[in-house]
């Protein structure tokens, strides 16, 4: 055999094994899932490209950079941050390690606000703000599925801010930028105020993958409470005569926010999961 003549190149099969089986032993459960987007991802390719190609062979160039974005993954950098998006209802939204990674269980939020929002579809002046907004998904949603609303989103973070001004205007939409601890800025009273705050308290077990992502976005004081806490009773004065407060929460939290909520002459409506609903009493 000629030492000199190049390597042959793998087949999309061949490296697509490889890497799912590799992410398996590291113990990552979607591990074909997020082999094949790696992939796609790089090739600039769909999945089912994928799927009705398998045979075909990999350039070396390609196949250096999807090794490169496999070895942050068996690091257990989450997937979203190496492709830089992540979809969130229905729409795709740039993120970096300046954001939390949108999940499947904020999409409760916008169900909610979308059902009480029916009432207030005839008001052009309704007014929303969503608060920690991070990437902008829960804001520039609740914009595009409700175009009547005037929607301000607002995060103490200027990188995150900058991420979801990028994101507000990829998607087309306009929403008011502001920077602020909670609502100590927000100048207007309000129809709805969300939030997807810091809620998880640093003692709970947690996947590996969340060492990625920012902890300010993620971890709060007093089990998790301390800044919802503070954005309840910021919302008292901050809601008009029938506004909502809609949070985010582990459900385990619920209660507590029940409490505080009521001490600050808020009135409890209801749960969905995680998402925790409240009303100017």
């Amino acid at each position: 055999m000629n030492a000199n003549l190049p390597l042959p190149m793998p087949a999309i099969n061949d490296w697509l094994k490889s890497a799912t089986d590799q992410l398996k032993a590291r113990g990552i459960a979607s591990a074909r899932l997020d082999a094949e987007i790696i992939l796609s991802h790089t090739l600039k390719q769909g999945r089912t490209y994928l799927h009705a190609h398998l045979d075909q062979p990999i350039e070396p160039y390609d196949e250096e950079i999807a090794n490169a974005r496999l070895d942050l993954r068996l690091d257990h950098m989450p997937i979203a941050y190496i492709v830089g998006h992540k979809e969130f209802f229905g729409r795709d939204f740039k993120v970096t390690t300046a954001t939390l990674i949108p999940r499947p269980e904020s999409e409760d939020i916008i169900e909610a606000v979308k059902s009480l929002a029916k009432d207030k579809l005839t008001d052009t002046k309704c007014e929303l703000i969503d608060v920690g907004t991070g990437s902008g998904c829960l804001g520039i949603t609740l914009k595009l599925e409700l175009p009547d609303c005037n929607v301000t989103i607002s995060d103490i973070s200027q990188p995150a801010l900058n991420i979801a001004q990028k994101n507000a205007n990829i998607l087309g939409t306009e929403v008011k930028i502001l920077k602020s601890n909670l609502l100590d800025d927000y100048p207007l009273k309000a129809d709805f105020i969300v939030a997807n705050l810091p809620y998880v308290n640093p003692e709970w077990h947690r996947s590996p993958e969340t060492d990625y992502e920012p902890a300010m976005a993620l971890f709060a004081d007093n089990g998790g409470l301390e800044l919802m806490i503070k954005l309840i009773k910021q919302a008292k004065s901050s809601l008009k005569s029938t506004g909502y407060l809609v949070l985010e929460a582990d459900p385990e939290q619920h209660p507590a926010l029940i409490n505080h909520a009521k001490q600050s002459g808020l009135k409890f409506i209801s749960t969905n999961n995680y998402c925790i609903i409240f009303q100017q009493a």
